[in-house]
């Protein structure tokens, strides 16, 4: 019996309304000595994924640890997407082992969730672990973590990857949440996203619509 193929999206892709994305320590003291990625690049690829969230609706929690003690404020580039949004500080550097982020995650009730943050290998890996041990269906956005050096952050990647975490992107967390350029909702604003956050990307977007008023979805 052959297989008989449908239009539609498979189980395992991302939609808005499907999961909850935990962005985790994004502060100055954290970044000051990650050497994985570039901080600027690190600054742009975590805006990207907070603004798309924030645009597309996708329930969002945002942790910090010892703000005011010392690892400091959480980039504005993500706070800017979630003006009044509250800050849930930790002492645990496991967000996992924190009891008022579990209450949020339990009240938002969703088994998918959307991990990123610093460093991957101490801040991400313990609740990413935490989680799957717990029946969550589990994600990282790599290139919106980063680590005290190259080893650490792929050994980190690796470590979760056979645990059972799907790996992505930034630009391609974005992408899958809007996944068809007829969504003309939300097409000003993908579009828009990425010519801030986007990088080369975005350049290309800024060019072809300048240039020749192009778009994707006609």
């Amino acid at each position: 019996m052959s297989i008989v193929a449908t239009p539609t999206p498979g189980p395992l892709l991302l939609s808005p309304a499907d999961h909850t994305l935990i962005m985790i320590d994004f502060q100055s003291q954290m970044a000051f000595a990650t050497k994985s990625i570039d901080a600027v690049q690190l600054r742009n690829n975590a805006a990207l994924v907070a603004h798309a969230a924030k645009g597309f609706g996708v329930s969002t929690i945002l942790t910090t640890v010892a703000e005011k003690s010392f690892s400091g404020p959480m980039f504005n580039e993500i706070t800017d997407a979630f003006p009044g949004e509250k800050l849930l500080d930790r002492t645990s550097m496991n967000t996992w082992e924190d009891a008022g982020v579990i209450e949020v995650v339990n009240k938002i009730g969703k088994d998918r969730l959307v991990f990123c943050g610093l460093w991957t290998s101490v801040c991400i890996v313990g609740p990413t672990l935490s989680a799957l041990a717990q029946g969550y269906e589990v994600y990282v956005i790599a290139d919106a973590c980063g680590d005290v050096s190259d080893e650490a952050h792929e050994r980190a990647m690796e470590r979760m990857i056979q645990a059972g975490v799907r790996p992505m992107t930034s630009l391609q967390y974005m992408l899958e949440l809007q996944r068809d350029w007829a969504r003309g909702e939300t097409y000003d604003l993908t579009t828009g996203i990425a010519k801030k956050f986007g990088g080369a990307y975005g350049l290309g977007i800024i060019y072809a619509k300048t240039m020749f008023g192009a778009s994707e979805g006609h």
